[in-house]
């Protein structure tokens, strides 16, 4: 009876694993949808290093590609929430399979927050600065280059994490 239990939480987080991790692909390929060509830009618009790049971004887009880049911001308002539980939901199925430190526990569990939490000031100041662009300045560009960096190392380093420990996880088992 105990390995039933073991078996059926098993199951349970697969299946946790597997549904976040297909509401995170349908999100991200949303988001590349709405965005298009533009998506090159928005990345453009996340690592700028002064503010006179990051207008020379906006300024080379045309009416519809500010349009598809304002649109992407309403459905990538939920794919933090739906990035985070993936990593979070990927960490404790690492968990169960090949025990983690608590440090490493800690790590996985607040760097996808922290992480999502990035990604929505990120969301905010880029509506704000595509309507206000007197507002852009070297310091409010970097200060979001910074934010938009952090979020990327914390999330691709989670997932980093994640998949050398799944691969380690499945030569031991």
């Amino acid at each position: 009876m105990r390995n039933m239990g073991s078996r059926v939480d098993s199951v349970r987080a697969n299946a946790e694993l597997v549904a976040w991790s297909a509401a995170f692909v349908v999100s991200q390929a949303n988001i590349m949808r709405v965005l298009g060509p533009v998506g090159v830009r928005v990345l453009m618009t996340q690592t700028a290093t002064s503010a006179q790049a990051y207008r020379a971004v906006l300024d080379r887009m045309d009416a519809g590609e500010i349009e598809r880049y304002r649109s992407h911001f309403y459905p990538d308002f939920l794919h933090p929430i739906v990035y985070a539980a993936t990593l979070r939901a990927g960490a404790r199925r690492l968990d169960a399979l090949a025990p983690l430190s608590p440090a490493a526990k800690r790590v996985l569990s607040a760097a996808p927050v922290v992480a999502a939490a990035g990604d929505y000031v990120e969301n905010v100041a880029g509506l704000y600065l595509l309507d206000h662009r007197y507002r852009i300045t070297d310091r409010t560009v970097r200060l979001t280059t910074a934010v938009s960096t952090t979020k990327w190392v914390l999330g691709l380093g989670a997932l980093a994490y994640l998949v050398r420990g799944f691969l380690r996880a499945g030569k031991q088992g």
